[in-house]
């Protein structure tokens, strides 16, 4: 089946007793039993939903997995991966990575003997150096990077983990099922905050996990109902709802995006543009190999280091609205240096490039030229 059948079809049936063509919210919170034990597979919400076990099944398709689990939210999502670790394993994480992700890591985990260390992931052999035999027991790879949108090489690295008996997670929040299947390149999973690209309207916060094998699926699965971070059908309802557009929708934003990083790449108020689909972006060729197209989002620095100039560009801007997240209908610009990546100390993300200039937009599906337009005019407030 073709990934824009799968999205409509894959794991997904009609009501079975009205005949339905949307997946119904089942909002109920538990479910008749004719003696106890005896049910229809459903005894109690939070272990299990109607519609939540579609959009599980809709994931573990899209992704190529053997099965899914949805959280409340992606940072739940994480959490559950990394409740797979105990006290003295480690972590080995890129250093330039979504803000959520290193505080989760850094503040949640570490104070538990969980202990992360944040790398240069551009280079497998970097990795396979970093790896401390007995006592690393995940790599987490998050391709392209927010909001350096670097691109690591999954096939290589999960190739170095297999050998040293490390699993592998990949956030691909960024590329979306569409453009990435981390899964087919050799990971053991495959992570989303669905609340981007699978959700698509800016109306739902959701997580999800696809894994390779089963038996991994039934660890998650075990954490996701004894922490109990799930989501509601409403929401798996409005995710549902917004996979069935992912195709047409991130070929959209990624044939915007390919415009509009080509237009800030001349722009003389513009220092340096990221944007993995240039031929002059580090690992271009690796971004060209397990991508098939290079993605809806585009950083960039301006000539000039300075916040108040990145202030006025992002305050001036009509099309693109000032906010976080990313991944909808609709273009989104914002400031990771005070936003997303507000939790990383200052010296640790000036070391990744990330600076105070650094503006981050995700380019979404309006007429392209009206966007262009919309930057343009917010760069002549400098």
């Amino acid at each position: 089946m073709k990934f824009g059948t799968k999205v409509i079809h894959a794991g997904i049936e009609p009501d079975p007793s009205t005949g339905a063509i949307m997946t119904p919210i089942y909002q109920t919170s538990t479910y008749a039993q004719k003696e106890p034990g005896k049910h229809k597979g459903y005894e109690y919400a939070r272990t299990k939903n109607p519609t939540r076990s579609v959009l599980e099944k809709n994931l573990t398709a899209l992704e190529n997995g053997k099965d899914a689990i949805c959280f409340a939210s992606g940072l739940a999502a994480m959490d559950a991966v990394l409740k797979l670790l105990k006290p003295g394993d480690e972590i080995i994480s890129s250093n330039d990575l979504y803000g959520g992700s290193y505080r989760l890591m850094r503040t949640v985990f570490e104070p538990y003997g969980i202990k992360p260390r944040f790398i240069e992931m551009n280079d497998p052999k970097q990795v396979k150096k970093a790896i401390n035999r007995g006592k690393t027991k995940l790599i987490w790879i998050e391709t392209p990077t927010n909001p350096m949108l670097n691109i690591i090489d999954i096939k290589a690295i999960c190739k170095i983990a297999k050998a040293n008996n490390v699993m592998t997670c990949v956030d691909n929040t960024f590329s979306s099922p569409y453009l990435q299947n981390p899964l087919d390149l050799g990971a053991d999973m495959v992570l989303h905050s669905a609340t981007k690209y699978l959700g698509g309207h800016s109306d739902v916060i959701l997580g999800a996990v696809v894994t390779k094998s089963k038996k991994l699926g039934e660890r998650l699965h075990y954490i996701q109902n004894a922490v109990g971070a799930v989501p509601g059908p409403q929401d798996c309802f409005l995710v549902l709802r917004g996979i069935k557009t992912l195709h047409i929708r991130v070929e959209r934003a990624c044939s915007n995006a390919k415009k509009i990083a080509k237009f800030l790449k001349i722009h003389p108020k513009v220092g340096k543009v990221y944007y993995p689909g240039f031929k002059d972006h580090p690992n271009h060729k690796i971004a060209k190999a397990q991508m098939r197209d290079f993605g809806g989002m585009v950083s960039f620095d301006l000539a000039v280091d300075d916040y108040n100039d990145a202030k006025k560009v992002m305050s001036n801007t009509h099309l693109f609205t000032l906010a976080e997240s990313l991944g909808g209908v609709e273009s989104l610009i914002g400031h990771p240096a005070s936003m997303t990546h507000a939790s990383i100390p200052k010296p640790e993300r000036l070391k990744v490039g990330l600076t105070d200039s650094l503006i981050r937009l995700s380019v979404g599906i309006e007429d392209v030229d009206d966007l262009i337009e919309d930057l343009d005019k917010a760069f002549q407030n400098l």
